[in-house]
């Protein structure tokens, strides 16, 4: 059902119910809340991915960002503006509870495969501190994964609040501050008449076709726009959201289209894509850089901001998806009760610790296979893989909900919104079913073990153990506590 086909009485009771549901709630100006969407969603992280396909870069990433990043924008827009409770409610309201708890353990999933991948690009900036060879050495990733995370479950665990909001501040300092040294010292090395290591011509806008798997680096980038359903919970904070929400996430989609894009091409211009490593890309570019310009000093500077900003985005994340899923469980009672226990400070450590153990099995991989990058690949194709499942629940949600709920109270209307979530579900699905396929850079790597990689960690962690959890669920694991402040609140 589009915008047209909802009743006049709608659009006015909307309108109605938004300065009361943002009463006493300080507005937010939309340039604002761009600026919060950008810094939540941009990272370099994924630069070297980009760079191995050179000007092609901004073709791969112009398309998620049509295709899923807009769509992805506008729908839970109007999802956050209509139901509290982020897309466990959604899914909840527009299908069935099992899948609303599908969708927000897949929303808590894909980061026991997300942090492994983001702290193996910290261990391979970190060896530029200490010894650039480490970068590729799998043992040393191994360990400085384990370490790392299991300092963040201690830090999460005693509920340090200030260190949260002092991680939030690593993002900034991490992400714009080097990708914008890293883009300047790009033009100038370009500038002075050294040629570019990939080609910067108008027969490279698109990427090589080499069948196929060429299409596979788009789904990783499906991954670098994911979140924007968290930040749509602010709509509602806007002073005029129909009208203000759109530019916001115009605005935020050009920069981080931006903040995506030029470092990438940064990178591509003096790391030859055949040297090209996908965890340490950005060090070598930096590395190549500062030896150019003789200010090979700035090296360990410019490690430590990129790894400020990804702790800083491990520590903010890091309890955030588990208490989601922990409120949810501890109401309906979809967890046994040692998950759902808390600590004297009222953190969910038992979810952490119990995370931190399947963490620690995958950090192993690296050491186990040799090729970092490959290990690298899988790990995000993985964790692409399961958070777009919950994005097809959401799409599907959101159409449903138009239909069976035409009246119910909305901040913000997207506008065509079958059309929109049709748009947002099949490039999910078409990415979910590429995701498959080895990337034309996995090198000569066993394609069945790859296929094999892939299906078995989104089955077992995108289904398997979700249904597990349903199928063995008992009543007596549903908090006492929770259902009479439950009932309590429906009174």
């Amino acid at each position: 059902m589009s915008a047209m086909d909802i009743p006049e009485e709608a659009p006015r009771a909307a309108k109605a119910a938004a300065p009361a549901a943002r009463a006493g709630t300080p507005l937010l100006g939309w340039v604002t809340l761009a600026m919060m969407t950008t810094a939540s969603v941009a990272s370099l992280r994924a630069a070297p991915t980009m760079a191995v396909y050179g000007l092609a870069c901004v073709f791969l990433y112009l398309v998620p960002a049509i295709c899923f990043l807009l769509p992805t924008s506008l729908v839970s827009a109007e999802l956050a503006s209509g139901w509290s409770g982020g897309v466990y409610r959604w899914v909840s309201e527009g299908l069935t509870k099992p899948l609303g708890f599908l969708a927000v353990w897949c929303q808590f999933a894909m980061t026991i495969f997300y942090y492994p991948s983001l702290l193996a690009f910290v261990a391979s900036t970190l060896a530029y501190v200490i010894n650039p060879a480490l970068a590729s050495n799998g043992v040393y990733t191994a360990i400085v994964i384990m370490v790392l995370y299991w300092t963040g479950v201690w830090i999460s665990s005693r509920g340090t609040k200030a260190l949260a909001g002092l991680a939030s501040w690593g993002l900034v300092i991490g992400t714009l501050v080097p990708g914008t040294l890293l883009v300047v010292l790009g033009m100038v090395f370009l500038g002075q008449g050294n040629p570019s290591a990939a080609p910067m011509d108008a027969g490279h806008i698109l990427p090589p076709w080499v069948g196929i798997a060429s299409l596979v680096l788009i789904v990783n980038n499906f991954l670098s726009y994911s979140g924007m359903e968290m930040n749509a919970v602010h709509v509602s904070s806007l002073k005029d959201p129909p009208r203000e929400f759109p530019k916001t996430m115009f605005l935020a989609m050009g920069m981080v289209l931006l903040i995506f894009i030029l470092p990438a091409l940064a990178i591509s211009w003096v790391v030859p894509a055949d040297q090209l490593s996908l965890t340490a890309g950005v060090m070598q570019a930096f590395d190549a850089f500062f030896a150019y310009f003789d200010i090979g000093w700035l090296t360990p500077i410019a490690a430590v901001a990129l790894v400020s900003a990804s702790l800083g985005g491990m520590l903010t994340w890091l309890a955030g998806p588990s208490k989601g899923l922990l409120l949810i469980s501890r109401q309906e009672g979809y967890l046994p009760p040692y998950l759902q226990k808390l600590n004297g400070r009222g953190v969910q450590q038992n979810i952490l610790v119990t995370q931190g153990i399947v963490t620690s099995v995958i950090a192993l991989m690296y050491a186990l296979i040799p090729n970092v990058s490959s290990v690298y690949w899988i790990f995000s194709v993985i964790t692409t893989q399961v958070y777009l499942v919950m994005y097809l629940l959401m799409f599907a949600a959101a159409v449903r909900l138009r239909k069976t709920q035409p009246d119910h109270p909305r901040g913000y209307r997207a506008p065509a919104l079958t059309l929109i979530c049709v748009v947002g579900f099949a490039a999910s699905a078409a990415a979910l079913v590429i995701g498959f396929i080895p990337s034309s850079q996995f090198g000569g790597g066993s394609v069945l073990a790859y296929v094999g990689f892939i299906a078995a960690g989104l089955l077992l962690l995108g289904f398997v153990i979700p249904w597990l959890f349903l199928h063995f669920r008992k009543p007596s694991w549903r908090s006492v506590e929770t259902a009479e402040s439950t009932t309590g609140d429906a009174s």
